[in-house]
């Protein structure tokens, strides 16, 4: 049953029935096209859903993390948007660390218009320091008609609609190299034990198992909380969330040993501890899938986005690249999701247009038929979807309606969850770096916790 979402639980609830739909359709995914929704999807419907005041001669300068082929997606939406409403659009890229980025541009009296943030934690921030604007309601209209109650909340700070989530992802996903496995005869695990039976399996065969992009601190929470979800369960992860568990307790002890058992076999890591510690989220990718017939990696764990990465190899998605979904630790699959919230830094005319388009269905099609892409618009037709991976995953996230549990990171204060080389980034590379050291990783993950939820 559908539950109201509470602020204080920011808003996270579980995905379990979209789960197994999940499983079943990725099992057999390459599919045939899906049916679209009246107001927008297939790829012959050009007729605009939204209606843009006219902005000629008005500049809009936009901030996101993006870069390569996912910046080259994004700039194909605002480019639509520069053509509609006759403004100039500026892409500025922040680097991983955006509460740090925009913090140094409002510092210096200027900030861009528009920033995509990653973290509900810096909503949040940015929302109690004054420093983002309401929706206007032209945005707030597109949200009512296109958006669940959960993902409006999730762009809500005390009530006050702030953000508009353009781009959603599912984070509990393996995407596997399939002429590795089929080499080495390997199964597509469902479990955890059973995931680690398919490592050894292809590391015999000659092939490193799993590409890690330790680099890239992020990817290290992203195992972590798929292995806490499923193991611990959503009311443990959601106290952990908001730090009202302690990183001491031993839920969180079982799940990085847990973790440890990956992290602590160089044998099953493309390049090592090492090697892995070195290598960015992009590389992680294409080296699982970049390399011809000699992959250095099998497997990757990554959310539906390292689409967008695959999509610059050889690899054919639904083909050559397959996916299956972060086998179960405990009774369940985890599904985690993250998403990017599009806020206003400025309260101009085309910052809200802007703002409203994101919102539409118009502006999701664009990106969805270029392909590394899932929407939390309702509204977004299927047949959008070009990629029957994609479209599958996309139906999935829909179909949980407001039944979701948010990255756990992105949740807290961005000094936590959320900057290179600190916190909880650079504590689980520590780990990576020592897997053993258990005990001493979650001292230092509760004292930097404490230290930045304030406790």
């Amino acid at each position: 049953m559908r539950r109201r979402l509470d602020r204080t639980a920011l808003r996270t609830t579980t995905v379990v029935a979209a789960t197994a739909a999940l499983a079943l359709a990725l099992g057999a995914c390459g599919g045939s096209a899906g049916t679209g929704h009246a107001d927008g999807g297939g790829k012959g419907d050009t007729a605009p859903t939204v209606r843009l005041p006219h902005l000629a001669g008005q500049k809009v300068q936009v901030t996101a993390v993006w870069t390569g082929p996912e910046r080259e997606n994004f700039v194909k939406v605002l480019d639509e948007f520069e053509k509609r409403t006759g403004a100039t659009v500026d892409f500025v890229p922040s680097g991983d660390d955006m509460a740090g980025f925009v913090g140094s541009k409002i510092a210096g009296g200027g900030p861009p218009d528009i920033a995509m943030l990653q973290q509900v934690g810096v909503l949040n921030e940015f929302a109690k320091k004054g420093w983002i604007k309401p929706l206007g309601a032209d945005a707030r209209a597109q949200l009512a008609k296109n958006y669940s109650r959960g993902w409006r909340d999730l762009g809500a700070h005390r009530g006050t609609p702030y953000g508009v989530y353009f781009k959603a992802s599912n984070k509990s996903l393996v995407w596997y190299n399939a002429r590795a496995f089929d080499d080495a005869g390997a199964k597509v695990p469902k479990t955890w034990p059973e995931f680690l039976t398919t490592a050894r399996t292809l590391s015999e065969s000659g092939v490193a198992p799993v590409s890690v992009g330790g680099a890239d601190g992020w990817t290290l929470t992203d195992w972590f909380e798929n292995i806490y979800l499923s193991q611990a369960g959503p009311e443990k992860y959601d106290r952990l969330a908001r730090h009202d568990l302690r990183w001491t307790d031993p839920s969180v002890k079982q799940a990085l040993t847990t973790l440890g058992g990956l992290f602590g076999r160089t044998d099953l890591l493309a390049g090592g501890n090492s090697g892995a510690l070195q290598t960015d989220f992009p590389t992680s990718v294409t080296q699982t899938f970049g390399g011809g017939d000699t992959p250095k990696a099998a497997m990757v764990s990554s959310a539906d986005f390292a689409a967008a990465t695959i999509g610059q190899t050889k690899a054919k998605i639904g083909t050559d690249a397959k996916v299956f979904p972060f086998p179960a630790v405990g009774a369940k699959s985890p599904v985690v999701t993250g998403g990017d919230v599009a806020v206003a830094l400025k309260d101009t005319k085309a910052a809200q247009a802007l703002l409203t388009f994101l919102a539409s269905t118009d502006a999701a099609k664009i990106w969805a038929r270029a392909g590394g892409f899932v929407s939390p618009n309702k509204k977004l037709g299927q047949a959008a979807y070009t990629d029957g991976v994609m479209r599958t995953i996309a139906r999935a996230l829909i179909a949980a309606g407001d039944d979701f549990r948010f990255d756990m990171s992105d949740q807290a204060p961005a000094s936590f969850g959320g900057k290179p080389g600190q916190g909880e980034w650079k504590d689980l590379q520590d780990f990576l770096k020592n897997p053993k050291d258990v005990t001493g990783i979650q001292a230092r993950l509760e004292k930097d916790a404490a230290k930045s939820f304030g406790h």
